[in-house]
């Protein structure tokens, strides 16, 4: 019954494969919702997909894969398989995501930047907690290079 619901979620999804291929669409999505580029830092991707009628998402790896952001002290695991409901400045009901917090993985459900002026982002777990934290953080070093330029312009 369950793999049902996996194939009607999917159902008329526009889908990539090859790293290369998945790498551009996950980075095409990620500019398309407003959010930095390296706040899905996925590796090996397989294999991408999109249902626009129902902003439902997947990405799926090679192996899961762990990453540490420096800039919020925060490491982050990501299984084989991510997958959310997107739109502009949100990514909800995500599966696959956890951080670490002092001893305990916490899933991630939600990413959101609330107001793009407040250059925050905020991750929320199941159970409503949040976390905001800069979204320079999130930013790969061209995206930091072009957004302090953009900042000090407006000096």
């Amino acid at each position: 019954m369950a793999s049902n619901c996996v194939v009607k979620e999917r159902e008329g999804a526009e889908i990539v494969y090859g790293s290369e291929e998945c790498y551009k669409h996950s980075i095409e999505l990620l500019e398309e919702l407003g959010f930095p580029k390296g706040v899905l830092p996925l590796q090996d991707l397989v294999e991408c997909g999109r249902v626009r009628e129902t902003g439902f998402v997947w990405m799926k790896q090679k192996a899961p894969y762990e990453h540490f952001f420096e800039a919020t002290n925060t490491r982050v695991s990501y299984a084989i398989e991510v997958t959310g409901y997107v739109e502009k400045f949100k990514m909800k009901k995500m599966t696959g995501i956890k951080s670490k917090q002092m001893l305990l993985w916490v899933p991630i459900s939600e990413m959101s930047i609330e107001d793009p002026k407040g250059k925050k982002i905020l991750f929320k777990t199941p159970m409503g907690i949040g976390k905001s934290f800069p979204i320079v953080a999130f930013m790969t070093k061209e995206e930091q290079e072009n957004y302090y330029l953009e900042n000090m312009k407006n000096i």
